[in-house]
């Protein structure tokens, strides 16, 4: 059901429709894009009134509310982006409430994950049910989402996932049904791309590094003002960083008027960090996907040092 509660004003700035803004990298993601003045249209499956499967205390409507506190317009929307329905509903609010959409973040996941689990050790439910998550609703959001888009030239659409196309592409990750829901993510926005440049815009693919969810923080028994306790058990945690961080990756790329060069690129939070010159909370700009493959991976000692 979509939440029609919500004052809405509009601003000088950005549209952006945020799917998948509930925690984590969306709501990182929303808040930044609000800090330079955007109108957010944040989604995602619990609200106030109703959890999604995750059964998690964060809601839309405090992601929207740190949206307004950033400088922002938080417009919270309960949607599940598996309905086809409910996102084409949201897509014509918008369209009515806006008239324009300049930035459209496919943040959707709210999967459970099976970790270390071959294809046939897996339960295929759970398999099945986590590439519609992380596959099918990002296709439904963009089918509904993208006319609308389109007709403002410069938009741009960010395809958020785990892991660079280069590493993935070596790299098995956690299961057969993570590895292959991230890596539709990254060639999704390969294929929009194609499909965006004649009209103006621009997509990419973009991962954070090791991210300070509210549920890895609690995995870890921290939280983000204590985070650094949890490196004396997980000393690669040091690389970690806030969903602050991928956030201004966003709000950089929304905000570059060249953003077309980076069509159809998959993209890191550290990566662009370099580019753009933005920081995480505490001023650092961790490089988390070269230190992965240069310290992590090959069993180095855990030591940030030229990499945050």
């Amino acid at each position: 059901m979509l939440n029609s509660g919500h004052m809405v004003t509009k601003q000088t700035g950005k549209v952006a429709l945020v799917a998948g803004a509930t925690r984590g990298a969306g709501r990182g993601i929303a808040v930044q894009l609000g800090a330079i003045g955007a109108t957010v249209y944040v989604t995602g499956r619990t609200s106030g009134s109703e959890h999604s499967e995750m059964d998690r205390p964060e809601t839309v409507e405090e992601t929207a509310a740190l949206v307004d506190e950033a400088g922002g317009c938080g417009i919270p929307v309960r949607v599940d982006h598996l309905v086809p329905e409910e996102v084409e509903a949201l897509v014509a609010r918008i369209r009515r409430e806006q008239g324009c959409l300049h930035v459209l973040v496919n943040d959707i996941w709210g999967a459970r994950i099976e970790w270390d689990r071959s294809v046939w050790e897996s339960s295929l439910d759970t398999g099945l049910h986590t590439l519609r998550l992380a596959v099918d609703t990002h296709a439904i959001t963009s089918h509904y989402a993208l006319p609308l888009l389109i007709g403002t030239p410069g938009g741009l659409v960010v395809e958020v996932t785990d892991g660079t196309d280069e590493y993935n592409a070596g790299h098995y990750r956690v299961s057969f049904f993570y590895d292959l829901a991230k890596a539709s993510v990254n060639r999704m926005a390969f294929a929009l791309a194609h499909e965006l440049e004649p009209h103006g815009a621009t997509a990419v693919s973009l991962t954070p590094g090791w991210l300070r969810s509210e549920a890895m923080l609690e995995a870890h028994g921290v939280t983000e003002a204590n985070w650094r306790d949890a490196i004396a058990h997980s000393p690669h945690f040091a690389i970690s960083e806030s969903p602050a961080f991928v956030g201004r990756a966003v709000a950089a790329l929304a905000q570059d008027p060249r953003v077309s060069r980076w069509n159809g690129r998959s993209l890191s939070s550290g990566q662009l960090a370099k580019v753009y010159g933005f920081t995480d909370l505490d001023g650092s700009r961790p490089d988390a996907w070269r230190y992965v493959t240069e310290v992590q991976d090959p069993g180095r000692p855990a030591d940030v040092t030229g990499y945050r």
